[in-house]
């Protein structure tokens, strides 16, 4: 089969399609034909070597979906090493039934990034109706989901993007206003009565994290999921008490699924919201698995708005 290996951490260029043997399931394991593949920061993450995933020599990623061999049975799936292949392995506990209703191309780029908007919105900070709340990259696959999801949960949503084009795609999925990133916690405060904002969603890190704290209400939150510009410089926590007693979390999709029965209940509340048609899914861009190094470049050069997807 063919696959995108990475022999070495670095730069996009150390990825490298080409034929590799075919997995091999073990006991508890079924072999999966892989019809699509996610594409998210955290394979970036992995690329480089920053505590993420596998060491290298290996296959890269862990988002997928396709069809079980031998049964056609569709599943998908947010944490099988190896992803970024024709096939793969898994243990049957790591893969969700794909419903009736949602295509296999979309289960394979909702998932990671619905599951994580759907925690950040409902227990990171559990959105109240009337709050002011703040989502950085708004275009992005997670912050169009997180839009969607704080809207519907009676939420004012303030999305910060790079560009006009973005910002259009974030007042489509709801944003009540929209920011570029140049001095947004003042303007967010001011759309938020003065006071500040219930919570910052920042999936950005360094270039945002300690502007965001400057835009929380007192007793509000900032929840730093992701790192996208890089990680912020270390926290004085003494700041978080002259900012207004903030508290400040570090998320992980693997807390939040950290159970199978977790994982599925999780997922299957992402999958209804799409079948109900209460979640719009934007796939951004698609590219053969043979251009995964491209992929890689376009999102971290913030090209691409919604999910970029890997197909066979």
């Amino acid at each position: 089969m063919r696959a995108v290996v990475f022999e070495r951490n670095g730069g996009p260029e150390v990825l490298d399609y080409r034929e590799v043997p075919d997995p091999s399931p073990r006991d508890g394991q079924v072999l999966v034909e892989v019809e699509g593949i996610g594409v998210n920061f955290r394979d970036v993450y992995e690329r480089e070597g920053q505590d993420y995933g596998q060491k290298p020599p290996a296959i890269i990623g862990v988002e997928g979906a396709g069809r079980v061999a031998g049964t056609g049975e569709r599943v998908a799936w947010i944490n099988v090493p190896s992803s970024y292949a024709e096939r793969v392995a898994s243990d049957s506990k790591h893969l969700v039934p794909i419903p009736d209703g949602v295509s296999s191309d979309i289960a394979a780029a909702a998932l990671l990034q619905g599951i994580t908007a759907h925690y950040l919105a409902h227990d990171s900070y559990p959105i109240q109706k009337g709050d002011w709340v703040l989502v950085h990259a708004a275009a992005g696959g997670v912050g169009l989901l997180l839009t969607q999801i704080a809207k519907q949960l009676g939420a004012h949503v303030i999305g910060t993007t790079s560009s006009e084009g973005k910002a259009q795609l974030a007042r489509e999925a709801g944003a009540d206003e929209v920011l570029g990133y140049e001095d947004f916690a003042t303007r967010a405060r001011e759309m938020a009565g003065g006071e500040g904002v219930a919570a910052v969603y920042d999936g950005v890190g360094k270039t945002t994290f300690y502007e965001g704290l400057r835009a929380i209400r007192p007793l509000g939150r900032m929840i730093l999921y992701g790192a996208a510009s890089g990680q912020p410089d270390p926290l004085p926590v003494a700041l978080l008490a002259k900012s207004g007693s903030l508290y400040v979390q570090r998320p992980t999709i693997q807390t939040y699924t950290r159970t199978p029965d977790m994982l599925r209940e999780r997922a299957g509340k992402v999958f209804e919201l799409i079948r109900q048609s209460k979640l719009n899914v934007r796939i951004g861009a698609r590219y053969p698995l043979a251009d995964a190094r491209q992929a890689h470049i376009d999102l971290q050069a913030r090209k691409t708005t919604g999910k970029i997807l890997l197909e066979p």
